[in-house]
């Protein structure tokens, strides 16, 4: 009967059963459009990458609406085991051979080789990771600009995806495939070749087993020289065609990977506003517990101009109360005497050979600043900072002596500034250097550019370590900021790095800089003041050596003539000239 019933029903009223069949079809047609529709868009984060990899790098969330979505799409493929038939067969190294059998091998990113020949000598234990996105590129671990002030927000760098050490025993050897796109532009700085260095030297840190003299051992195969920012040129003990073996020592190598990934964070976060806690030391002061031979140190050579700021630039240090020595590279340009006023300064003299830039045209102002390689040479010294002549130091820095080369400030872009920067000494990678100085392009012509394409992974110390003295935005607030921080009494900055036209090559009434158009950015008579105060509380007979010369005067006269010509607005030409080094000319 109820079957019967049911029958009458469907007949009686079939147009109100195809109803509510239509509404189910409809209800799940708007589910699908509405999934499909809120679906995130992936042009929206290929437009900026950057926002794609503030965060971690298996499901990041899109700072404007916070939706998920994961950005290891293709690249998880990487990492599926290839069927062996694919698969082209690595050979062991001899060195290898010779460490005897039975050892456990952490193989990184050689999933796409065959090594079953290995494991008929050493027990092989694939590391698995997740490969870094396509999307994450160097600018997001480097960026040109963060907010170390934390006014608006605390910098933070991007994660890179790093495998589940825990899960691995530990390990007599690693070994890895390094990437290497060389000779492609930028080869230098693919993010994949960084993860898979970070990856190996984790490793080694945290499962790696430790000899006698606390190294462990590693093995990298690649037709490029590994990153020499996490393998040191001492640690290299061989190298077999594209097989490089190292003995990294560990505490060094701890003390790397503790520091953030990139300059996208503070390696010393800025001490004073914003920061709400006492920095704790004692990650970076671990491998320094034994005592090191410490240096500060500049270079003089192929003129005697920068003499003068080279002695301000001891006496400053000094004043820090710095026990540190300092050492000064000079050439035979400079004078006896002007050698004699250096160390009455504070300057420990060591005379160099120049050596030229390959790239540079005869007679150009960077024809031999690759003399400044020469620093690698003081191999009596552990550590040393080198400060470029025209800075004057306001505050202490010997705290930056726990930190590993390569540390420094911010320039542009993703670069560091050579003006003030943390170095360790080596025979081995000043070999380095010379070898590379013809195939290296820098971007400056000069060391700067050089050292930026050898170190690209570095640490990043606040700007006030090394302030530099330019007016790049040009805007009011720009000017009344900098020019507090440039007079502030006690100093807010640890030094003044005096860009363009020297203070010393000025009269003391004003910034010079002020009568040259494309100078201007670095004009500021606070920092010019500053200087000149600090100048005339140093000994009398040391000032004499930043007189000026009747050239030199004959060049300032005729800069502020052209300025009065051209009617600059701020009328620094129409200063009353009281300097009476203007007199008293040296020769």
């Amino acid at each position: 009967m109820e079957g019967l019933s049911l029958q009458k029903l469907m007949k009686a009223t079939p147009s109100k059963a195809l109803v509510k069949i239509n509404l189910v079809f409809l209800a799940l047609f708007l589910v699908v459009y509405a999934a499909l529709l809120l679906r995130p868009n992936s042009s929206l984060y290929f437009e900026n990458a950057g926002s794609l990899v503030r965060c971690s790098l298996r499901e990041c969330h899109h700072k404007a609406d916070s939706l998920k979505m994961k950005v290891v799409l293709e690249e998880t493929q990487t990492n599926s085991p290839m069927p062996k038939g694919n698969l082209s067969e690595l050979e062991m190294p001899n060195f290898l051979n010779k460490m005897g059998k039975g050892m456990k091998i952490g193989m990184v990113n050689m999933d796409d080789r065959d090594v079953s020949k290995w494991s008929t000598h050493s027990e092989t234990i694939p590391i698995k990771f997740e490969r870094v996105s396509e999307l994450f590129e160097w600018k997001d671990l480097f960026p040109e600009w963060i907010d170390e002030e934390e006014d608006t927000d605390v910098a933070t760098c991007p994660e890179i995806p790093m495998p589940d050490y825990r899960i691995y025993d530990n390990l007599d050897m690693i070994v890895a495939i390094l990437p290497c796109k060389f000779p492609e532009e930028g080869w230098a700085r693919e993010v994949f070749r960084l993860q898979v260095h970070l990856i190996v030297a984790n490793l080694a840190v945290k499962k790696g087993k430790k000899d006698w003299y606390s190294r462990t051992k590693v093995g990298l195969l690649s037709k490029c020289r590994p990153m020499m920012e996490l393998f040191r040129c001492e640690d290299l003990v061989k190298q077999e065609g594209d097989w490089w073996f190292f003995e990294p020592e560990m505490g060094r190598l701890e003390q790397k990977v503790s520091l953030p990934i990139g300059s996208c964070k503070l390696a010393l976060p800025l001490w004073g506003q914003g920061i709400h806690e006492i920095y704790d030391l004692s990650k970076i002061q671990s491998s320094t517990i034994t005592p090191k031979k410490e240096a500060y140190a500049t270079v003089l050579h192929s003129t005697e101009a920068y003499v003068c700021g080279a002695i301000t630039l001891a006496q400053s240090l000094i004043k820090t109360g710095t026990k540190r020595d300092l050492l000064m590279l000079i050439d035979n340009s400079i004078s006896i005497s002007k050698r004699n006023a250096l160390v009455a300064a504070g300057w420990t003299l060591r005379i160099i050979e120049r050596i030229r830039n390959p790239r540079a045209e005869n007679g150009t102002y960077n024809e031999y600043n690759y003399s400044k390689f020469r620093l690698w040479q003081l191999t009596d010294y552990d550590k040393v900072i080198f400060i470029d002549s025209d800075i004057l130091v306001l505050r202490n820095l010997d705290l930056l002596f726990h930190f590993p080369q390569m540390t420094a400030t911010g320039n542009d872009v993703s670069i560091f500034n050579s003006g003030i920067m943390v170095i360790e000494p080596s025979n081995c990678t000043f070999r380095v250097f010379i070898d590379r100085t013809k195939d290296i392009i820098s971007y400056n012509g000069g060391d700067q550019g050089f050292l930026n394409e050898v170190f690209v992974w570095w640490h990043r110390l606040p700007r006030r370590v090394n302030y530099l003295k330019n007016f790049w935005a040009n805007t009011t607030l720009e000017a009344t900021v900098k020019n507090h921080l440039f007079g502030a009494d006690p100093p807010q900055v640890y030094t003044i790095h005096y860009l363009g036209l020297k203070p010393w090559l000025c009269y003391r009434d004003y910034d010079c800089n002020w009568d040259i158009g494309d100078q201007r950015v670095y004009a500021s008579d606070v920092a010019h003041q500053r200087w000149w105060k600090f100048h005339d509380d140093m000994d009398e007979g040391l000032q004499k050596f930043c007189g000026l010369t009747e050239r030199r005067r004959i060049e300032l006269d005729w800069d502020r003539m052209k300025a009065r010509k051209m009617g600059l607005a701020d009328k620094h030409w129409g200063i009353k000239i009281t300097d009476p080094r203007r007199k008293h000319l040296i020769a």
